[in-house]
């Protein structure tokens, strides 16, 4: 009773006003971080007049070859912020890929892109999960949710601030300038983290808190935790769900500017104001209002950790098939709110069911495995294959070669939908087995 009680007051003082504040620094990072990811696909059109390179090229560019040093790299940095400072390793990552993002305003040709953009993946390998581990040892598991909530508001808030300054940037100037710029502030940020971010006690914010992580515990290695990811079928049931998902999201983002300027004859200019107002609004209140759902419902109905994104997703494709097939652009964006709300609808409850999960030592490396998964084939696949489909289609439909790309990540959204009702399933089945909630 004693530990317990311990427990609730050290939890009660790291969800004070410190707590978040560094979860404000964190998210503007976080902002940053998918600022930097997204400014490619904005800028997709200067960039292409001006290097001359195809969708696929571009697809690619965004996909496939981000993805490889992001996801991959992603596994050993977390596994080294799990056994050291993840504080200082998030400052070091934030300057490397604010460098990298800098050079890609730099690039005359596109393999000097291509490197650019590889440079800026290794940098953000290092960005989001030891952000995870770190917020979760500043808030207990019942305010986690809203926590990681407000955290994950990081994309669409990037999102929307890339459109906005990306075009506007662009239309005013020149494409590399926002590139420069906003590798500039990226260092900024860098240093600010390392030096008002203090590092929390691992499993602080946990019950029982009363003792912390064993020597024994936290020593387990990189290969087990990696085992234990992989042979727990909850968590590889979210992943994967999770990763079908971003197939369609990434795919979608990596390609809707050009779409919209390309074939629905939108401007810069017109892109900065609604696209950039739907991506704020929608994504942010998709994000926000399912995390406050899962924090309601998990302990009595954890089923809601996969019910909750697959009813969403339902949701979205109607949407989805209006935004694609609308006859011009203001249709375009009244149905494109639909799908921006509903399909971020995964991400919080995947993050929050596998924090939840693991031992407060695993936590980083167990959310880079998840992000492994999810953006390997989410960003790796999606928006190579919207980029790939596009050129195939091209030669037979110059006109509208992006709308029937668009069209075939339909299957993706069922794939997506299946894959979040079984793990609703499951999690059902273990709840009436009596094992512990997530």
């Amino acid at each position: 009773m004693a530990n317990a009680t311990m427990a609730d007051s050290a939890g009660e003082r790291r969800t004070g006003r410190y707590a978040w504040v560094v979860l404000a620094l964190l998210c503007f990072v976080y902002v940053l971080n998918f600022l930097d990811r997204q400014l490619l696909s904005i800028l997709a059109k200067p960039i292409q007049d001006e290097l001359g390179v195809s969708d696929g090229q571009l697809g690619r560019l965004g996909g496939l070859y981000f993805a490889l040093f992001y996801c991959i790299l992603g596994v050993p940095v977390a596994w080294l912020a799990d056994r050291s400072n993840r504080v200082r390793v998030l400052s070091i990552a934030c300057a490397l890929w604010s460098a990298a993002t800098i050079a890609c305003g730099m690039a005359h040709t596109y393999p000097q892109l291509v490197v650019a953009r590889m440079s800026v993946g290794i940098g953000e390998a290092g960005g989001v999960p030891p952000s995870y581990s770190i917020i979760s040892d500043y808030f207990p598991a019942n305010r986690r949710g809203t926590a990681l909530a407000l955290f994950n508001l990081g994309p669409p808030i990037g999102q929307s601030l890339g459109v906005a300054f990306g075009a506007t940037i662009a239309a005013a100037y020149d494409w590399r300038l926002a590139f420069i710029v906003l590798g500039g502030v990226g260092l900024m940020a860098a240093a600010a983290v390392g030096a008002f971010v203090r590092e929390p006690r691992r499993g602080a914010t946990d019950k029982p808190a009363a003792t912390p992580v064993s020597a024994e515990a936290a020593a387990i290695g990189f290969w087990a935790t990696m085992r234990m990811f992989v042979t727990r079928p909850t968590l590889l049931l979210v992943s994967l769900a999770a990763a079908a998902t971003q197939f369609v999201t990434y795919g979608t983002l990596g390609f809707t500017t050009l779409f919209l300027m390309r074939e629905k004859a939108m401007t810069l200019d017109q892109i900065a104001i609604w696209y950039t107002l739907i991506l704020g609004i929608f994504v942010s209140a998709g994000i926000f209002l399912s995390g406050r759902l899962t924090d309601r419902f998990a302990e009595r109905a954890p089923q809601v950790f996969g019910l909750l994104p697959g009813i969403a997703l339902a949701l979205a494709v109607p949407g989805f098939i209006g935004f694609v097939h609308a006859p011009s652009w203001p249709v375009a964006m009244a149905f494109l709110a639909v799908p921006t709300f509903f399909n971020y609808f995964y991400l919080t409850p995947a993050v929050t069911l596998v924090q939840n999960r693991v031992a407060a030592h695993q936590r980083t490396l167990a959310g880079a495995v998840l992000l492994l998964i999810m953006n390997l084939v989410g960003l790796g696949l999606g928006p190579t294959w919207v980029g790939a489909v596009s050129d195939w289609l091209r030669p037979a439909h110059p006109d509208n070669s992006l709308q029937l790309a668009f069209y075939s990540l339909i299957p993706f959204y069922l794939l997506a939908i299946g894959l979040h009702l079984e793990l609703a399933r499951r999690l059902s089945r273990e709840r009436r087995a009596g094992q512990p909630a997530a």
